[in-house]
């Protein structure tokens, strides 16, 4: 199975529709990076359904870590950083995505968080 997760910070303070936004960014920005580097992964998700879960973090160190072990897994990352035209700060990272790649390589970076 392949899935994607995208873990947030909760440490920040965001309305409902930025963090749904930020969200966004993260799976559309991790679905572009797996097209263009992993298309037998991204074409599986595609055909299944597209599975997506959403995480939490309680900070940003603690989302770094899981960045980290992602990409020492050879996992697709990507990191979101917003603008700063509403609610946040320029630059305030709000979340990652994984994937699309396979669960049983995410779940041994995610498996632990839990749901948002």
């Amino acid at each position: 199975m392949i899935k994607q997760v995208i873990v947030v910070r909760r440490d920040i303070h965001m309305g409902i529709g930025k963090l749904a936004a930020q969200v966004a960014h993260a799976a559309v920005l991790g679905a572009e990076k797996v097209k263009a580097t992993r298309r037998e992964w991204f074409d599986s998700w595609m055909m299944h359904g597209q599975a997506k879960i959403v995480l939490k973090v309680k900070d940003k160190d603690e989302l770094m870590q899981v960045k980290s072990k992602a990409e020492m897994l050879a996992l697709p990352v990507v990191q979101v950083d917003d603008a700063g035209l509403t609610q946040l700060e320029p630059g305030t990272t709000t979340c990652i995505a994984i994937g699309p790649a396979p669960a049983d390589m995410i779940d041994k970076v995610t498996g632990e968080l839990k749901l948002l």
